[in-house]
């Protein structure tokens, strides 16, 4: 997890330590706000302070508030950019908007209960902090939400006064075959925010040289994703057109969360695939799950098109759930 991502963390170490820490929430933007709903920063008693709201146009008065807000142990919501004047004083040059929540813990925000979303950030399991912004009641949520846990979308609901805070795993990719499409898929997932890892017991195949810096696990795949963990932010992309290696990664995939499945190969080789699942007691519900042949159909030829038309799928499937 990034640093930036780190707030909750950090704000739970400086509250046991007896620092003090009030946690900042994004929770709503209008026009061109540098940062969108649900980035954080956390400032400690001291005025020490990690993550960012605005990237750095109103962190300095959010830091004093936070520290008032520390001291008279009342939450609050700031709005900063309400006019292009407002806006600019502030930093907000572009006349953006947003409106940040401030939560001293263990005075506004309880530590068990921040203790609980850590613990569930650390388990990979979706949480959505809940705040009644009129009563300041609170709560940790790990069902319902579906379309914001769906898009990562944090914000006001339409009531006005109902902020959901989402608090997802960080995405991640695992790739069976080192072949040059996972060459171009692995910078590519990268940029998109997903943390990949390569599988292939053939290490002519997943090499360092091959993937440099990258994670990589020279195991059968069934062995290794069962290592790895396959859960609700997690895809699985199958590139070897091998049924030894591609078959029990794709009987232990059908039985995991793993929200995207994609498996490389003609319509043809699919289809014998499907054959052998169903053999194995796969009902059809489960092997559609399977996207097959791999990718968006954009006429992609070259490994780097292809890559392209695997990511893409890979977002429509995450972004637009049916």
């Amino acid at each position: 997890m990034k640093e930036t991502e780190t707030a909750p963390e950090q704000a739970l170490a400086w509250a046991q330590a007896g620092q003090g820490a009030a946690l900042a929430t994004v929770i709503e933007t209008w026009g061109s706000a540098p940062r969108r709903a649900g980035a954080q920063m956390v400032v400690s008693g001291a005025g020490e302070m990690m993550g960012s709201v605005s990237g750095g146009c109103v962190e300095g008065a959010v830091v004093v508030e936070a520290i008032e807000a520390l001291e008279d142990g009342a939450p609050r919501v700031l709005e900063y950019g309400v006019s292009d004047g407002d806006a600019f004083a502030v930093g907000l040059a572009c006349g953006g908007t947003i409106r940040v929540l401030v939560e001293p813990v263990g005075k506004a925000m309880p530590v068990d209960m921040l203790g609980d979303l850590v613990a569930a950030r650390a388990a990979r399991q979706p949480a959505a902090y809940v705040v009644d912004l009129q009563s300041w009641e609170r709560r940790l949520d790990h069902d319902g939400h579906t379309k914001r846990f769906a898009t990562d979308r944090t914000g006001v609901e339409e009531d006005g006064r109902t902020f959901v805070a989402i608090h997802n795993p960080p995405l991640r990719l695992a790739i069976v075959g080192g072949v040059h499409i996972a060459q171009a898929l692995v910078p590519m997932a990268r940029i998109a925010g997903y943390d990949p890892v390569i599988i292939d017991p053939r290490e002519a195949f997943g090499s360092a040289a091959r993937f440099p810096g990258e994670r990589l696990i020279n195991d059968w795949p069934d062995e290794a994703l069962a290592e790895v963990g396959l859960d609700t932010r997690t895809a699985l992309v199958l590139l070897t057109h091998d049924p030894k290696l591609d078959d029990p990664a794709l009987h232990l995939a059908l039985r995991s969360q793993a929200f995207y499945i994609g498996a490389l190969g003609s319509t043809r080789t699919h289809a014998k695939r499907v054959a052998r699942l169903e053999e194995a007691g796969f009902s059809g519900a489960d092997i559609a799950r399977i996207h097959g042949p791999i990718g968006l159909d954009i006429g992609a030829a070259s490994p780097a098109e292809i890559a392209v038309s695997i990511l893409g799928q890979m977002v429509q499937t995450l972004r637009t759930p049916t």
